[in-house]
């Protein structure tokens, strides 16, 4: 009778030490995530700190393992004596081996991810590529670059299967057996669900990955205590915009409105508008920007568009409002910051928008978008469409150009080289009608960092892979500004120049929370009729579409989360927003606020402390409740705004 009643728990006593060794390997997964990008977390690592990450990593462990092994658990658990076959259990270990290798090699993965984008993978990532054939390609050759992680991946799998627990003993049908697996399979059903909620009680809701900022110091950290198939699992089919409701209507619209009503005296400018947005050009690439570094001797990597800055009205205190290419276009030509997740892979993108494009359509402009990478990749197209443009340029134009040599201008990986199709942009801008607008987002940039072989040479491996990109793309639009210097539109054409986002980086200061976000932003007009200055005001991408189009003289009200920068009145006043992990970042002034949906977490003197050290919140009352007040109204309005599908101007 002892030995039956030992056997009768075998197959609980199994599943229990499988499941530790899932939290074993996911802790394994973490450590290597950490070591993998050290360089962003080494300088506020402290022994408190890692406690309360690997404290917070165990909860969504628990939810992850159990989210995955919920087949397993069933498998193992259900009170029928067909589970202790041998052919069953065979596919129950089976279907541990399965799920847990996919976890795994997941959040191997997420570390290389990691340090592109600074967060877990989440669910939009599919959408963002599903137009993308050559995704594979590109995992495949960050995976044999990074061919250790492989190693360890395999590794740690053969584990799993080598330290498997399977029930040993036979078990006999009585009552006692089935009484008591009933109650064990029960009571795996109560653990389960609180698991994977992240505790129990009633006011315990299931946790989401913004759960892990109460572990941290700096929102860049919770994705140290997350895991991606948690990241992953909880944010598919989510609702993303949710109307927080921090004020009523009334009050709302005295605190801020994104609506910009026309100036009544403002002259009609009707100029040409080309704005490039340049792939991964954060600010600290750039030498213009960055004199202070390596004690004066930092010299950058762009030394035309240096020069070009210096013939500008040049915003040194400029942020992105995303971390992803796909949150570049939405920001800069429709004024619409990236919020939670970018807004055109969730629902909303059906919702009308307005930009750039189509305010000018209405002035009589002749609008165009220009991508050098196959048609249909990243959803450039369809935007494009949605937010007015009239004509879109990419790959196939290219192909079908027999002035240029066509698919041998192919990257191999994503685009046509940025030399080519920057020439091709400067001819086809000579087609249109003025006065036209069009936007160009370049490509060579992008990872894997690759560039025509003639050019490997001259540009050899620097310090980081992406550096002898950006002196190529450098070169190639100083070549672009030759030819079209030669082009009768050039002088009744403004130039606008930012990046989509930033990338890697190799100082403290472009590092931080807030530093990933440091990006170019100017404006050249070769007339002079725009006189070249150095501003120290905030600006950001969504304050470009305000930016030009008062600048041009719009005659109706529009839709744009910025302000107009070359407006005097807004010096004091000028704000920049982005979102990362679950945290608003709110700069305006001196000052940077982060918000995390309810509660301010922290205050810096961001311009002073460029490692974000001293947290203020605790000494600044005053500031903290008047920066707070307008992230929250600017939070509301977007949220209100997108769930109601009020991103156009509608006169009430």
């Amino acid at each position: 009778m002892r030995d039956n009643r030992r056997s009768t728990f075998a197959c609980f006593f199994a599943l229990v030490g499988n499941i530790l060794m899932v939290y074993v390997a996911y802790m394994i997964c973490r450590l290597i995530f950490l070591a993998e990008n050290w360089e962003f977390f080494h300088d506020d690592f402290t022994f408190n700190l890692a406690r309360g990450l690997f404290r917070g990593g165990l909860m969504f462990d628990t939810s992850a393992a159990l989210y995955t092994n919920i087949l397993y658990i069933f498998m193992m658990l259900i009170p029928l004596l067909v589970k202790e076959g041998d052919l069953w259990q065979k596919i129950a270990k089976g279907v541990f081996l399965l799920f847990n290798s996919l976890g795994l090699m997941l959040n191997l993965g997420d570390s290389i991810y990691f340090r592109w984008v600074g967060k877990r993978l989440t669910f939009s990532v599919f959408r963002e590529f599903s137009n993308d054939g050559n995704v594979f390609s590109i995992v495949l050759q960050n995976a044999l670059v990074h061919w250790y992680l492989i190693f360890l991946w395999i590794g740690m799998v053969y584990c799993l299967c080598r330290f498997y627990i399977s029930p040993k003993g036979k078990a006999y049908p009585f009552l006692w057996y089935y009484v008591s697996h009933t109650a064990l399979f029960i009571g795996m059903v109560f653990f389960s669900v609180f698991g994977i909620r992240g505790g129990t009680g009633d006011a315990i809701r299931p946790i989401t990955i913004s759960n892990a900022n109460k572990f941290v110091n700096h929102p860049t950290e919770a994705a140290i205590a997350l895991n991606t198939p948690f990241s992953l699992i909880r944010t598919a089919n989510k609702q993303v915009f949710k109307n927080p409701r921090y004020f009523s209507e009334k009050e709302l619209n005295k605190i801020y409105s994104p609506i910009h009503y026309p100036k009544k005296d403002a002259p009609l400018r009707k100029k040409n508008v080309v704005i490039f947005i340049l792939e991964s050009f954060g600010k600290e690439y750039w030498g213009v920007f960055n004199k202070h570094l390596e004690k004066g001797k930092y010299k950058g990597y762009t030394p035309f568009l240096d020069q070009l800055a210096e013939r500008s009205v040049c915003f040194e205190n400029a942020f992105a409002n995303g971390r992803q290419s796909i949150d570049g276009m939405p920001s800069v030509l429709s004024g619409i910051p990236r919020f939670v997740e970018p807004f055109f892979l969730t629902n909303y993108s059906l919702n009308e928008v307005s930009g750039i494009a189509r305010e000018l359509d209405n002035l009589g402009y002749t609008t165009a978008f220009f991508h050098g990478a196959k048609n249909g990749s990243m959803g450039f197209d369809a935007f494009a469409r949605t937010t007015g443009f009239q004509y879109y340029f990419g790959r196939s134009e290219f192909v079908n150009d027999n002035e240029f040599r066509g698919d041998k201008e192919f990257d191999g990986k994503w685009a046509i080289w940025d030399g080519p199709f920057l020439q091709f942009y400067c001819k086809r801008m000579g087609y249109l009608r003025e006065p036209f607008m069009t936007s160009i987002f370049t490509a060579t940039s992008h990872e894997p960092y690759h560039i025509p072989e003639e050019y490997k040479d001259i540009y050899p491996e620097e310090e980081l892979e992406i550096h002898k990109c950006i002196r190529y793309c450098d070169k190639m639009l100083e070549q672009f500004f030759q030819e079209a210097e030669k082009k009768n539109w050039y002088k009744n054409t403004i130039f606008v120049l930012t990046c989509d986002h930033t990338n890697l980086t190799n100082h403290d200061e472009y590092r931080t929370d807030i530093g990933k976000y440091k990006a170019p932003l100017l404006i050249f007009d070769p007339s002079g009729e725009l006189v070249p200055e150095r501003k120290r005001m905030v600006a950001q991408q969504t304050d470009i579409m305000p930016t030009i189009l008062n600048y041009i003289g719009v005659r109706k009200p529009y839709i744009a989360y910025g302000k107009d920068l070359l407006d005097s009145s807004n010096v004091d006043n000028a704000w920049a927003v982005n979102y990362v992990n679950g945290v608003y970042q709110y700069v305006k002034g001196d000052y940077l606020l982060q918000f995390d949906g309810d509660t301010t977490k922290a205050i810096y003197k961001y311009k002073t402390d460029l490692l974000l050290k001293k947290n203020l919140i605790d000494s600044l009352p005053k500031i903290r409740k008047e920066m707070q007040r307008e992230i929250e109204a600017i939070v509301q309005s977007y949220m209100q705004r997108m769930v109601d599908n009020e991103l156009t101007y509608k006169k009430r």
